[in-house]
């Protein structure tokens, strides 16, 4: 894969000028907040595909005064200029992983509700947990807060990105942080993801690595003849079987690791010795270890065999002890939990600001053929928010 190039500011980048899209399509963002997120699942954006919903979202948000609001391709930023003191940043990802290919076959629309009435029930479709629910809590913010609603006492910048489902190069958000950084800083960051309602703080680094093992082809007749590059891998195994995973207190939360064989490549036929064999490792670590940190623990762990580092992305303490982010806690209630997987929360720890993840749907769901949200889950999941940007709690 080339490395990504910047976009082109005359085509990439509008401010305000809604005239370059093509009816796009048009998003009720005062409706109920569920049967918002079902428009919003109705438009396909599987990762690379998002221009329609991008088009809708800044056709959207261009309609409301007091945003200023920034497109970088099939990424946008609206921002409040208020003059407040602290700044907020809420985030989400625009993009889905592809329907399961059955579905695609029967041409399914992509939402549907449980309940007979439209409203109620559960949505299920592709993005109703990861995040289409959470991309119209953000919309819903926006219109309700910053057109003739109860301004909140935070100035706040809305994030919406592509690519996230895919590999990092590609990452809607990191674009944006090396195009507009200026504009991606906070006092505080909340990134939707689904989290059931509940608050999770940071999130574990990644790190995946391959170990190979080298050999000597035969014939499988003659064995002798050659030396078994997949045997000699066995002690690879054995030690990562044998390895315990820590746990780690950061910040008052306890993150689990996990250090793992996920992938084993070697041999060529069926009567061939092998003379090569690679393990891929992954290894999920606590963000109190950098990349290079992790990557000691790996190259400890299996010393003595080569090992090459291939991917890493560090992970984000999580920050709960700052003002903004101790406020909201109190205000949506609940014991934080730490976040296992790597989030983009991640990117903004690297910028300075603390973030956690908090957003409806239950995290289990994503990517599964039976992908479904509660719609009350979204709606608790805004009137938190609401709550707590307008200061009515924790404030």
């Amino acid at each position: 894969m080339t490395a990504e190039t910047a976009p082109d500011p005359a085509t990439a980048l509008s401010t305000q000028d809604p005239s370059r899209h093509a009816a796009p399509a048009r998003l009720d963002l005062r409706q109920d907040v569920a049967l918002l997120t079902a428009a919003i699942m109705d438009i396909d954006s599987v990762s690379g595909n998002e221009k329609e919903l991008a088009d809708a979202v800044e056709a959207a948000l261009l309609q409301i005064p007091q945003l200023t609001v920034v497109r970088d391709g099939d990424a946008i930023i609206a921002r409040t200029e208020l003059g407040h003191s602290e700044r907020v940043i809420l985030a989400g990802h625009l993009d889905t992983v592809p329907l399961p290919l059955a579905e695609n076959a029967k041409g399914t629309v992509p939402s549907s509700w449980e309940s007979g009435i439209r409203g109620e029930g559960v949505l299920y479709g592709r993005g109703a947990t990861d995040m289409k629910g959470g991309v119209a809590v953000q919309l819903a913010l926006a219109a309700t807060m910053f057109d003739g609603g109860a301004q909140p006492g935070r100035d706040v910048t809305f994030v919406f990105y592509d690519n996230e489902e895919v590999e990092a190069v590609k990452s809607g958000l990191g674009r944006l942080v090396r195009n507009h950084g200026e504009l991606l800083h906070g006092d505080f960051a909340i990134l939707l993801e689904p989290t059931d309602g509940t608050v999770e703080g940071g999130c574990n680094g990644t790190s995946r690595f391959e170990a190979t093992t080298v050999g000597e082809a035969a014939h499988s007749a003659r064995a002798w003849m050659g030396s078994n590059a997949i045997h000699a891998a066995a002690p690879i195994l054995a030690r990562l079987a044998a390895y315990e995973p820590q746990t780690i207190t950061v910040d008052g939360l306890d993150y689990r690791e996990s250090l793992n064989a996920v992938r084993i490549n070697g041999g060529t036929a069926g009567n061939v010795i092998p003379d090569r064999c690679v393990v891929e490792i992954n290894y999920r670590f606590a963000p109190d270890k950098t990349p290079d940190q992790a990557e000691a623990v790996v190259r400890g762990l299996l010393d003595g065999f080569n090992v090459v580092r291939t991917d890493a992305a560090a992970g984000a303490r999580p920050g709960l002890q700052h003002p903004a982010a101790a406020s909201f806690i109190a205000a949506v209630g609940g014991e934080p939990k730490p976040k296992y997987g790597w989030t983009d929360v991640a990117r903004f720890s690297e910028l300075g600001v603390p973030a956690v993840n908090f957003g409806p749907g239950d995290a289990l769901l994503a990517h599964k053929d039976n992908e479904h949200v509660h719609a009350d889950a979204i709606r608790k999941c805004l009137a938190a928010l609401q709550d707590w940007l307008a200061g009515t709690n924790g404030r």
